[in-house]
């Protein structure tokens, strides 16, 4: 025997999950965004691979 299907959307009330599960937290959000922040001023090497990325000495030649 089947239980009879409902006839229209069930009544909210106290489940399992708390009605937010699923939903950031204001203080997961605020981290990530400092995460991001400081990725974001991270600066980049120096593009200039003219000598294929290789230190000079001294003296400017090797």
């Amino acid at each position: 025997m089947s239980a009879p299907t409902p006839t229209g959307p069930q009544p909210e009330g106290p489940g399992l999950q708390p009605p937010a599960f699923g939903r950031p937290s204001p203080a997961l959000i605020a981290r990530a965004d400092r995460g991001y922040a400081r990725f974001l001023a991270v600066q980049a090497p120096h593009a200039d691979a003219g000598d294929h990325a290789q230190d000079n000495d001294a003296a400017g030649t090797r």
